[in-house]
C-alpha cells in the first residue's frame, strides 16, 4: 500500500469492482483506451490485475481517494513486454474518473508509484506510454519529472493501422 496526501493506492478487492467498470465503462475514458469494457471485461482485467501483483508483486493498483474512500481509478506499474517497442521495463500507468481530471490525483498518484518502483523495486528506469494525442497524460508525465523519448516513439502494435491512437510517446525516469 502506498499512501500520498489525499490518496491510498492499494490492490483492488472484489468490493472495487463495480467502481472500477464504472470508470472502465464511461466514454470519455475509452476513447484514450481504444474502447469502453463491459462489466465482464472490465472483471476480466481486475482478475489480470490481480495475478499480474502476485507475479511480480505490483500492478496497476486502485487509487482511493482518502477524503471520502472513493475508488477514482487506478494508478500503478505494470512489468511490460517485449511485445511492446519500449519494453521489457517497467511501466507507471493511471486510469481516473473524469470527475477527477484536472485536480491533480494523476500527478500526485504517478508521482508516488514512481517513486515506490525506484525505492522497492530499485528498478533503473520507469517509462510510461500513451498516444501522441494525449496531452493530459503527456502533461502528467512531465509534471512528474519523467521526459519524452521520441527515439523510443511507436505505433502500438494493438490497434489498428489506421486508428487514431496507434501513434505512441514514450516518456521515461531514471534513478
Amino acid at each position: 500500500m502506498i499512501e500520498t496526501e489525499r490518496l491510498v493506492i492499494r490492490p483492488p478487492l472484489d468490493r472495487d469492482r463495480p467502481a472500477i467498470a464504472a470508470i472502465n465503462g464511461d466514454p470519455e475514458v475509452g476513447a484514450w483506451l481504444a474502447s469502453t469494457l463491459t462489466r465482464e471485461e472490465s472483471d476480466a482485467m481486475v482478475d489480470r490485475v490481480l495475478a499480474h501483483i502476485e507475479e511480480h508483486g505490483f500492478g496497476f493498483w486502485v487509487a482511493e481517494r482518502k477524503a471520502d474512500r472513493a475508488v477514482i481509478g487506478l494508478i500503478g506499474l505494470i512489468a511490460m513486454g517485449e511485445d511492446l517497442p519500449p519494453g521489457p521495463a517497467v511501466e507507471a500507468g493511471w486510469r481516473l474518473s473524469p470527475t477527477t481530471w484536472g485536480k491533480g490525483y494523476a500527478t500526485e498518484g504517478a508521482q508516488a508509484v514512481v517513486d515506490w518502483a525506484f525505492d522497492q523495486l530499485d528498478a533503473p528506469e520507469v517509462v510510461a506510454i500513451t498516444a501522441r494525442s494525449n496531452l493530459r497524460s503527456q502533461a502528467v508525465m512531465r509534471r512528474i519529472g519523467m521526459v519524452a523519448e521520441p527515439w523510443r516513439d511507436f505505433d502500438h502494435p494493438r490497434l489498428a493501422d489506421d486508428h487514431p491512437l496507434r501513434p505512441h510517446v514514450t516518456f521515461s525516469a531514471r534513478r
